[in-house]
């Protein structure tokens, strides 16, 4: 996926199945600077130095993170010792993270066992070589504090197009349509992940990166698909709070199935895939359930309705 300054590089995990198309790093290219958004997982950092080598990419300027879940960030730490003059920016909650990443890795295998493993470790940053800032030096890319996926998620705008990680969620090609869902792991908070929406719309920017998964030439359609999602969703886990565990979990599906159009389009996607989406509907379930647990009664009421 290549177009002009910017191009895409997959980072496939042939040992998880489904998850081809899923992750992917992107380089951009201006007049003065080369950066490298979200280097992927320790695992794929030989196959992204390889794709960088073979596109004549023998400089970095700065590598972004759009949050520092290991997926994204797990193998930035061994990348800067390739580019030694490249600077990390990342959300300011994420640094010492990176910095001392023992927590992060150690949460990574609770959370995602076995798909951690196949990731790799999380290789440490050296603290000079990291930090935050709103203007990427004399570039034209712009850095916006973005939480709602992660309370340390961060969108960068560089001219038009905006690099959106998992702000709007997580997006597929399909044949007909737009699928896209929502991607809300505990700690979530539909008011902050509305706000970080609302923002990146009111930008206005023309073309979009998803981190999962692609280049789309109308942000602003995808943009306003995902604030309704989180909004609809949302009623989903109000709706379905009578239910528990895997029950629930099949219940929320078949709810969304009736009522998400973009969703609904999750049969159109191959059967790897169709099975990997699936098991990331109940990581999204769980942070949305934890925000409807702590609402009022009242206010669940009027969400289940």
């Amino acid at each position: 996926m290549t177009t002009q300054n910017l191009f895409c590089i997959d980072l496939d995990q042939p040992a998880l199945p489904g998850f081809r198309r899923f992750i992917s790093s992107w380089c951009w290219q201006s007049a003065s600077s080369r950066l490298l958004v979200d280097p992927g997982p320790l695992s794929t950092i030989p196959r992204l130095l390889e794709q960088l080598r073979s596109a004549g990419v023998d400089h970095l300027d700065y590598i972004l993170l759009t949050h520092i879940h290991i997926d994204h960030a797990g193998g930035a730490g061994e990348l800067l010792k390739h580019f030694p003059d490249a600077q990390i920016i990342c959300h300011p909650a994420g640094i010492e993270h990176l910095v001392d990443p023992d927590r992060l890795w150690q949460g990574s295998l609770q959370v995602l066992g076995k798909t951690a493993e196949a990731y790799g470790e999380i290789i440490a940053v050296p603290r000079d070589r990291i930090g935050f800032s709103a203007q990427l030096g004399e570039t034209a890319v712009r850095s916006f504090l973005t939480p709602g996926h992660a309370r340390h998620h961060c969108c960068y705008l560089a001219d038009d197009l905006l690099f959106a990680g998992e702000v709007a969620g997580v997006r597929s090609e399909v044949a007909q349509g737009i699928y896209m869902r929502p991607a809300t792991p505990p700690k979530f908070i539909l008011e902050i992940a509305l706000d970080s929406l609302e923002r990146m719309i009111a930008l206005a920017p023309r073309r979009m990166v998803f981190a999962h998964y692609g280049l789309v030439d109308d942000a602003l359609t995808h943009l306003e698909i995902g604030r309704k999602q989180l909004k609809l969703w949302v009623k989903g886990a109000a709706a379905t709070e009578p239910f528990e565990g895997e029950e629930r979990v099949r219940v929320f599906y078949d709810w969304l199935i009736e009522r998400d159009p973009h969703f609904a389009l999750i049969d159109q996607l191959p059967e790897d895939l169709r099975q990997r989406e699936r098991e990331f509907i109940g990581n999204s379930l769980r942070g949305m359930a934890e925000y409807v647990a702590g609402l009022s009664e009242k206010k669940r009421q009027e969400l289940a309705a």
